[in-house]
């Protein structure tokens, strides 16, 4: 386990922005955490958890420590007669996970394929797509408690999963290092296929017959067809999340504009799509040197080469602003500002 001095980090996160971390080191178990995190507070440093790097804008060098996580591994470790309980790493990549599942048929994980990042983020942020959330299939999760140096579990019900959100990202931000996550797959799959266009997708495929592998490739198709490919063009995918609003402030939005894309809720409130908010204001295909919104989705900033941390993130400011001026509506924004 070595830590090295003044790493550049632009092959550690998504967007390819340059910056350095002052010490940069990897881990793969919580004995090597606890060792690293030692150090760490013997130097009274700020320490900072990497994963994936597919939801971090880096405006800025990180003074202290930036330690990634490599956990590995997957293993089936429970079953019984409706479902198949399967222990990832937190540091193995989402997709491959997602493969995983599909090559032993267990379901419930093919509508999040092609997302980016590594396991361990996917209860941080409830991660979500055409219409299935990581909480459908949460088991329990093991985390490293940062400062007491000691493991917990976490059940479903204790991540508090919301839209994007869990205790992670809430009153226990940064105290944890997510080591491992056990997933409950089904043995007889529930098929999703009323979201988006995955039924579309799905009959341009000509598909006779159903499974969870197909659904995963017409949602493979669908984002690539619609989102940039980080490894061609920095992103961090999604940049803001999708509001909620209240369903009377929804009805005089809808009376100025019929088109408002929107999805409900519950009977008070109307999730609507920041994308077509985003798109409405005339930024979508916007650039500005090397920062930018995306040609073919409002949703996504990029980075076209040498944008830096704060290029992308003033760009976001003024997409915020011009929403709320426009719409009345604040957005907010998904991924983690550094």
């Amino acid at each position: 386990m070595q830590v090295s001095e003044n790493v550049p980090l632009r092959s550690y996160n998504t967007f390819g922005i340059s910056a350095k971390a002052r010490y940069f080191s990897t881990f793969s178990s919580a004995d090597e955490l606890q060792e690293l995190t030692h150090r760490q507070k013997e130097d009274n440093l700020p320490q900072l958890i990497l994963g994936g790097g597919s939801n971090i804008l880096f405006t800025r060098n990180f003074d202290g420590y930036v330690l990634k996580n490599q956990v590995m591994g997957i293993e089936k470790v429970g079953e019984d007669d409706d479902y198949v309980y399967v222990k990832a790493g937190a540091g193995e990549n989402w997709h491959g996970f997602v493969k995983y599942c599909l090559d032993a048929d267990l379901a419930g994980v093919e509508n999040l394929s092609l997302i980016p990042g590594n396991v361990g983020a996917s209860p941080m942020q409830n991660i979500g797509a055409y219409g299935a959330e990581i909480k459908d299939v949460f088991h329990e999760l093991e985390a490293f408690h940062l400062r007491d140096q000691h493991i917990v579990k976490f059940t479903n019900a204790q991540c508090e999963f919301g839209y994007r959100e869990s205790v992670f990202k809430k009153q226990f931000k940064g105290q944890f290092a997510i080591l491992n996550v056990t997933y409950r797959l089904n043995k007889t799959p529930r098929f999703n296929t009323s979201y988006g266009a995955i039924y579309d997708e799905l009959e341009k495929m000509k598909i006779e017959k159903l499974t969870i592998q197909a659904i995963s490739q017409a949602v493979i198709n669908i984002r690539t067809s619609k989102l940039p490919d980080p490894a061609q063009i920095g992103n961090a995918g999604s940049f803001f999340k999708n509001p909620t609003i209240p369903r009377a402030q929804f009805q005089q939005l809808e009376a100025e504009y019929p088109k408002i894309v929107a999805y409900p809720t519950d009977s008070d409130h109307v999730k609507l799509a920041a994308g077509w908010l985003i798109e409405q204001c005339g930024w979508k295909g916007y650039r500005l040197g090397d920062a930018g919104v995306h040609i073919r989705q409002a949703l996504v900033l990029v980075n076209y080469g040498n944008a830096s941390g704060k290029d992308v993130y003033d760009l976001s400011q003024q997409i915020l602003e011009s929403v709320q001026e426009k719409f009345g509506v604040l957005l907010e924004r998904e991924v983690n500002i550094i």
